[in-house]
Formats: C-alpha cells, structure tokens, sequence
C-alpha cells in the first residue's frame, strides 16, 4: 500500500472500525479488547493485508503520546480517598516489586536461553534488560480491563493494582536504560545509576505535583469563552507536564500520572466535561497504539519455534513464578493483607503496550537480538492478555473477593455541579416505602430534600406533593442531610439506592 494521506486515513478509519467492534463482540466472550486491538493490527500488516508498517521510532513516538494520556487519565480517576491506605503498599511493588520481577525473571531467562536448541544464547545482561523491559504490570490494560469490567473488589484491591500499574514504569523504565548503558558501553558506575534513579523518581514526583498543580490554577483563572477548548488546553498540558519534567532529567510517565491525580482530586470548573472528553481520548489512544504495535509485528516472525516455545516458558514462568514470588515479597511486612488478596495481586500481572513500547528502545539504540527482544516480549504479551486478562473477573470469583456490581448512580443521567454540596440519590419504589400512604407527601424523608424526578416507565415527570407513587417508580433525589437520609432509608425498608456526592 502506498502511504498517500488518502491512503492512511482510509486504512486508519477501516482499522479503527474494525477494532471498535471487535471490542463489542470481545465483551461479550469475555476477550480484553487491547488484545483484539493487537490483533487488529496484525491482520492488517505485512503478513496480513499488507500495511507495511516497519518504523520503530514512528512506533515510540505514537506509544510515548499514548501512554502520556493513559497515565494522566487513570491519574483522573484515581481518588487520594481510596489510594490512601494502599500507598505503602503500592509503591513497595511499583519500586521493589518491578526491580525482585526482573532479577528473577532473568536469572529465569539466562539459563533458559542457554537450554533451548536452536536459541540465541543470552548473556547475564541481555537476559537481565529482557527481563526489565518486562518487569512493570502495564498501566493501559489494568485500567481498561478493571474499569471496562466493572469490578467491585474487596479489600482495597483496585486502588492497589492501579496505584501500582500506574507508578510501577518509571523503574522498569530506569533498568532498562541501566542495561542498556551496561550493553553499549560495557561498563558503568552501579552507584551513579542508583543515584540517577532516585533522582529520576523525585523530579517525577515534585514536577508532577507542581504542573498538576499549575494546571488546576490555569484552568480556573483563564475563564475562556468557547468552553470546548477547556479539555484541549487539560490535553496541552499533559505533553507540557511530560517534556517539561523530561529536560528536567525526571521521569515523565511518572509526572503524569501525578499530575493526573492532583488534577482529578481538585475542584476545576467544566471538570465533568473533561473527564468526559478524557475517557474517550483515551480510549481512541489505546487503539491507536495498540493497532500500530501489532502493524509493527510480523506474525510470520512471531510464531516461529525458538520464539514461541521461549515465548510460552518465560510467559509461563513470569505467572506461575516471577510475579508471585515478587508479590509476596513485597507484602510480607503488610500482615494485615489477607492470603488471598495476596494471591489475587500476583495472578493481575498484566502485560501490555508499555513492554511492547519499551522493546522500541533497543531496537532503536541497534542493541544485539534486539528484533528478538521486540517478538519475545510481543508474543509474551499476548500470553498475558490471554490467560491473565480473561480471568479477572474469574479469579476474584474463586477467591471470594469480588462484591455484587453495584447499581450505577446515575440512571437519570443527571450531573451535579461540583459547587452544589448536596447528595443525589436515587431509588426505586418497594411496597415498604408505600406503607402510610402511596403520595409523595406520605413518604418520611429528610428536612431539606427534595424529590426533583420521577421515572415511571419510559416517562419522567417532575412530582408535587400530591402526587401518587406506584410501586417500581425511580425517584431521583437532592438532600443536604446524607446522614439523615440513609436512616430513612433504613426505616422505609430500602435497600436497593445510590448516593453521589460532590
């Protein structure tokens, strides 16, 4: 195919049609859709239709765009509220847990590679940059699996694993490079690079929190006229706060994703509306980098014997043994965590775009069997998505830390402004509610709450006090007394509501 812009831009849109519904149809068979998207990409490449997509660098630049606005955005939703007892925790396994994967991982890999008939035998230091580029659970697929899942975990299990996926790059980020130095230069200063590390981690970090914070500021002073541009200035930041903190010699993956937090724990004006623009942004750059990492790829490399039977043990073994033994490591000071929990963090140990994207660097930097790194760590990410992907839902099932999904709260699809302080509630009509009377007025709810919508059918009407209720009746509420409102609930018999507060 000719690279024509006309050419690109029907090619880009047949892909990302395809890829669309495919996640539709993934959904329903319990498939991730990044795995359909990787597929996606490989059907439509050389080996396939014929898309002949061969440019790492293009590759790179797409993935660092990419995984810039996935970090920011799962910064968004990320509440200070929920991370807060898990801090500890999460950080052990973003900093100790990816550095005790990759070491073992590669010990793992040395001495397979040297096992295998027809295998490129690995040095100490090859084994150990393969293992790095692998060693970080990948921020994109545990937030669109968590989150396109609908999961209800117990045990602050979430917040855990996406604090963790979220945080956990910059160090794999760092040994790769410390590998890679040791390859190109065959020697460097063990302490200068624990040193440049460190100093990475800070600058992330302060830089973060300071851009996140003049984000906010800028955002609330401008006081733009056309209100659409709000969500276009949130996105010139994130590429302002990741360069910015780059020259800075900080890490930008880890700046974003804090400045994504500090973003989303503060008070914005048209918050809403970017969060909303945000999740499909997000979404279209998941796609995106997913599809042009699986054009990238050459199946007909990729299933080859010495590359798929490596691909299958290291895979295997970074399941069963690398990310378990890490895991538990980790967590053995924390004894309050239950076994279980513990056995659930080790099996969501996802794999993704982020060691696809990291295994451009050495193909970039002409490193020796870099093409082999790339298939390997392609092949080992689909082994991942495949086994640990599909089963999220399934292993928190057996092991009994998954809650009943809980009603959304917002059926009416009505937002408040995040001045209003009061609650919004809804619930549904049951025959307890309608003991001292069927009208409104009957009902003993709360001083200072009002009920504003009622959905009986598929119609909605605004009730007076007289108004008669029937039993199956959706009531959508605003009250300034939470507390108060709960207990009525409780007197009336009412189980089954949502409460979204500001």
């Amino acid at each position: 195919m000719n690279f024509t812009p006309e050419n690109i831009l029907l090619a880009g849109s047949i892909l990302l049609f395809i890829s669309i519904f495919a996640s539709k149809a993934g959904g329903k068979i319990g498939v991730p859709a990044l795995l359909l998207f990787l597929g996606v990409g490989m059907i439509g490449g050389v080996d396939g239709f014929g898309i002949e997509f061969n440019n790492p660098h293009v590759s790179q630049f797409i993935g660092v765009m990419a995984l810039s606005v996935i970090l920011f955005s799962g910064g968004m939703d990320t509440r200070f509220s929920e991370i807060k007892p898990v801090i500890a925790q999460g950080v052990t396994l973003a900093t100790f847990g990816v550095v005790s994967t990759a070491l073992v991982t590669g010990v793992f890999i040395h001495y397979l590679s040297n096992f295998i008939d027809g295998f490129i035998s690995l040095g100490w230091v090859e084994s150990f940059l393969l293992a790095s580029i692998m060693s970080s659970t990948d921020s994109a697929s545990v937030f669109s699996i968590l989150r396109s899942k609908g999961l209800q975990l117990k045990h602050n299990v979430r917040p855990l694993l996406e604090l963790e996926s979220g945080s956990n790059d910059p160090m794999a980020y760092m040994l790769m490079i410390f590998f890679m130095t040791i390859l190109q230069a065959n020697q460097t200063s063990i302490p200068l690079s624990v040193l440049n590390v460190v100093i990475q981690l800070a600058v992330g970090l302060v830089a973060g929190y300071f851009l996140g914070q003049l984000t906010r500021t800028v955002i609330n002073k401008i006081n733009l006229v056309n209100d659409a541009l709000y969500p276009v200035l949130l996105f010139a930041f994130v590429f302002f706060t990741f360069t910015v903190t780059d020259l800075l010699h900080g890490n930008g993956y880890l700046a974003v994703y804090i400045a994504g937090m500090v973003v989303g724990n503060s008070k914005l004006l048209h918050k809403k509306n970017m969060m909303t623009f945000f999740d499909g942004f997000t979404w279209l750059w998941q796609i995106i980098i997913f599809l042009a990492l699986g054009l990238l790829v050459k199946p007909t490399e990729l299933f080859t014997t010495p590359v798929a039977g490596a691909g299958l043990l290291i895979g295997a073994f970074m399941i069963v043994v690398a990310r378990p033994v890490s895991v538990f490591l980790c967590l053995a000071p924390f004894l309050k965590i239950p076994f279980k929990v513990r056995l659930y963090v080790s099996w969501i140990g996802l794999r993704g775009a982020v060691p696809i994207i990291f295994a451009t660097y050495p193909l970039i930097a002409g490193i020796p069997n870099a093409d082999l790194f790339f298939n390997l760590v392609f092949f080992i990410t689909i082994i991942s998505l495949l086994t640990q992907g599909t089963t999220v839902t399934l292993m928190a099932k057996i092991l009994g830390i998954s809650e009943a999904e809980k009603e959304k709260a917002n059926m009416f699809g009505i937002e408040l402004p995040e001045e209003i302080k009061s609650a919004m509630s809804e619930f549904t009509v049951i025959p307890s509610v309608l003991h001292n009377g069927n009208r409104l007025m009957d009902i003993i709810l709360p001083d200072n709450t009002l009920v504003v919508m009622i959905k009986r059918g598929h119609q909605f009407f605004v009730p007076k006090g007289n108004t008669t209720l029937a039993v199956g009746d959706k009531l959508v509420l605003i009250s300034d007394n939470e507390a108060e409102l709960y207990r009525s609930y409780s007197k009336l018999g009412v189980t089954n509501y949502s409460v979204k507060k500001n």
